[in-house]
């Protein structure tokens, strides 16, 4: 009731204080919580986030839009033998994950030495940690991350063969999945002087850990270029003066009577289980076959076919 000021409870006072019987709450209060743990661990904080999103995509791989200076996010490489591996084969890498208090074998220490000789900050973390940036993968104690990969856009190949002075050689894959294959053909477009290589955004191989060693390098120096949409892609390089080649076991053209090779090309590879998609077989103005008179295969990968194909342009430019 009103002006009942003898109510039991009642506060008489809107001054604060410490409470009677607290359980030392302010003397806990004034105690160390231990070291600040790293950026990572801190939920909130962005490198949690970044760490996080990475996890989430230790095996998968970038669906961002493609475009100029597109890029895809950082992947992870884990376990003892595929982090020296990468390391070996000069694989670009931004830092190196070590478990605390780590068995120091061979592969460890090896991995040590060529990430100091190269650079790469090494980071120690607790095993917990990594089990959280790797989504539980059996990392071994050891995560190599490599840098997100910087797409470059289909026009810009054109520009590096005006560049030269040289009609343009470029390579394009349709629903090539495997990055062993995108690596290999990487590798023969620098070895046969091709400017660049094009895949489709989704569905396709981007350029992995799985890429980069299998190009043994080389995809430090040819661009890799993401199209939106492979069909209308080719349709543009069509209007530029190029003849879009596609690679098909049923071709109508067989490589040896290819003389469009000697002029500005697109050679399209297609999976070697369903070859060239209908839309893009169809936006082809050639398709061609690769003889093959031994008859024991039925067909070659990408990689291969695309190896052939160009070495037969480098052979006729010559």
């Amino acid at each position: 009731m009103a002006g009942n000021s003898q109510r039991r409870n009642r506060r008489t006072s809107n001054k604060k204080g410490a409470t009677v019987g607290s359980g030392g709450q302010r003397r806990k209060g004034l105690e160390g919580k231990g070291p600040t743990p790293p950026a990572e661990a801190r939920k909130g904080h962005k490198k949690n986030r970044v760490a996080t999103a990475q996890a989430r995509r230790v095996s998968g791989q970038s669906r961002r839009p493609s475009g100029r200076g597109a890029k895809s996010t950082s992947e992870m490489v884990v376990g003892r033998n595929p982090v020296v591996e990468a390391l070996r084969a000069d694989i670009p890498a931004t830092a190196v994950y070590v478990q605390q208090f780590i068995d120091n074998d061979d592969r460890v220490r090896e991995a040590l030495r060529l990430a100091t000789d190269r650079g790469v900050p090494l980071l120690e973390a607790p095993r917990p940690e990594l089990d959280r940036i790797t989504a539980g993968l059996n990392h071994q104690g050891l995560v190599l991350q490599i840098p997100p990969y910087e797409y470059a856009h289909p026009e810009d190949l054109l520009a590096e063969a005006s560049s030269q002075g040289d009609d343009a050689l470029i390579v394009a894959l349709d629903g090539v999945t495997d990055p062993r294959n995108l690596g290999a053909v990487v590798r023969s477009v620098a070895a046969f002087g091709g400017h660049g290589v094009v895949v489709p955004e989704r569905r396709a191989a981007g350029m992995t850990a799985g890429a980069w060693k299998t190009s043994a390098g080389t995809a430090a120096r040819v661009p890799v270029a993401r199209a939106t949409n492979l069909t209308r892609t080719l349709e543009a390089y069509q209007k530029a003066g190029l003849t879009v080649i596609g690679l098909a076991a049923d071709g109508d053209v067989e490589l040896y009577d290819l003389e469009a090779l000697t002029g500005p090309v697109v050679i399209v590879a297609g999976s070697e289980g369903k070859g060239l998609s209908r839309l893009v077989g169809e936006t082809c103005d050639l398709l061609v076959r690769i003889p093959m008179p031994g008859g024991a295969a039925e067909s070659l990968n990408a990689g291969v076919a695309a190896g052939v194909v160009l070495y037969e342009a480098a052979r006729r430019r010559a």
